[in-house]
């Protein structure tokens, strides 16, 4: 397992790296220049200049992406070409929004999903093990936004029991108020990613059900809820895990789209921001910082995968 690791993390800096690399020269090749945040319309030459050389426009393409690969080692992402303030800081202030939207959402799909999911595929011969995966199917098919406006226009709008969006100015300092801010969006984002989770856990499910391992213990006199627990549980949460970690990742990054819908002042926001005002080291630390998350979250989901699957980890102990 320890060389596992070892391999693991190595894949995972170097994927770190060429996502840097990949999102300093995608950014490079959108028409505009940097400095066009600081300049407004009919700048002489002498401005454009003096811009470019506070941006760094001016340097080589590899002198500007030494500078931003030394920044991001320092964990330096640069300062708001609009606000100027750090962008770190900017970044840490929104992520007091998206990360409790990401993981309450998270946490409430897969309360509903897991029992549903199974429940689905143990009772699949009664009238309601069909139904409730059709109404998966049609979760999944529904846009998030629109999800997002009905239950604004039901909870918000007529029974008024939610605020339609926003976020308290003190954040988290009201912790009810704050709850109840993220509630709709987090309720929207579990639909939606609860629906999705409950066709994998149904066919993990079905997978350990139909297995020879599971007949074999009930045939030896175990329960049905002893042998799941013993041999079934195991080998159904492997392709799960790997699942929700891709869930988790899809979540965070599509926080952007639920932020809009409830005028959250999460990162999506932020970068929205950024885009709107060409300020590119907002957006470089957007995107640097919500694909380095995603990595991140992969290399967790496979390597609890492997602690969890006992057949994965048959197969590193050979190796």
């Amino acid at each position: 397992m320890a060389r596992y690791l070892l391999r693991r993390t190595a894949f995972l800096l170097g994927s770190l790296l060429l996502a840097a690399s990949l999102l300093f020269v995608l950014l490079r090749l959108l028409p505009g220049d940097p400095a066009n945040a600081l300049l407004s319309i009919g700048a002489t030459p002498e401005q454009i200049a003096a811009a470019r050389r506070q941006t760094g426009s001016d340097l080589p393409l590899p002198e500007q992406f030494g500078a931003w690969l030394g920044g991001l080692a320092r964990l330096d992402l640069g300062t708001s070409y609009v606000s100027k303030l750090p962008v770190g800081g900017e970044i840490a202030a929104r992520l007091v929004v998206t990360v409790p939207l990401t993981l309450l959402a998270f946490a409430l799909a897969v309360v509903v999903a897991v029992p549903v999911g199974f429940l689905a595929a143990h009772r699949a011969q009664r009238w309601y093990g069909p139904l409730l995966s059709g109404f998966a199917q049609l979760g999944i098919a529904v846009p998030v936004f629109w999800i997002g406006m009905l239950l604004v226009t039901v909870f918000a709008l007529r029974l008024r029991l939610l605020p339609a969006g926003g976020f308290p100015r003190e954040d988290w300092a009201e912790p009810g108020r704050a709850l109840a801010a993220l509630t709709l969006p987090v309720v929207t984002i579990a639909l939606v990613m609860s629906a999705s989770l409950i066709r994998y856990v149904r066919s993990a499910t079905l997978d350990v059900l139909g297995s020879d391992h599971l007949r074999t213990a009930r045939a030896l006199g175990e329960s049905f809820a002893g042998a799941m627990w013993r041999h079934g549980l195991r080998n159904a949460a492997g392709p799960v895990i790997a699942v929700l970690g891709i869930e988790l990742a899809t979540t965070f990054l599509g926080a952007v789209v639920v932020e809009s819908v409830f005028a959250l002042p999460g990162l999506g926001t932020l970068l929205i921001e950024g885009i709107s005002e060409h300020d590119y080291p907002v957006i470089q630390g957007v995107l640097a910082v919500s694909t380095f998350a995603v990595l991140v979250i992969g290399f967790a989901a496979d390597v609890a995968q492997r602690l969890v699957d006992p057949r994965l980890r048959t197969r590193l102990g050979r190796s």
